[in-house]
């Protein structure tokens, strides 16, 4: 099975523990992008860990959802949603 087209990806440094809220069409070359430190608001914060995604088919509902992500409210339900993975994340 084939995954929607667009993705929103939450990642978390292991550096300072900082999260990254991001929207792609291309999943896979963001993330070499940001390992690779060629992206300017994450380079100086690698190594990454992605510690949440989620796939959408409209373009539209990925991008608000990455703005709702990135409000208040939104990293607040995911700090509710993944207190157990944030618990365990090492950092460098």
């Amino acid at each position: 099975m084939e995954l929607p087209p667009y993705t929103v990806y939450v990642l978390c440094s292991l550096k300072d523990h900082e999260w990254y809220v991001g929207f792609t069409s291309n999943f896979e070359r963001r993330m070499t992008e940001h390992e690779n430190g060629l992206s300017k608001s994450t380079a100086c914060r690698r190594p990454f860990i992605c510690i949440f995604c989620e796939h959408h088919i409209s373009k539209a509902d990925a991008m608000r959802r990455e703005m709702y992500l990135k409000t208040s409210a939104g990293r607040k339900a995911l700090k509710i949603m993944l207190r157990e993975s944030i618990k365990n994340l090492p950092l460098i």
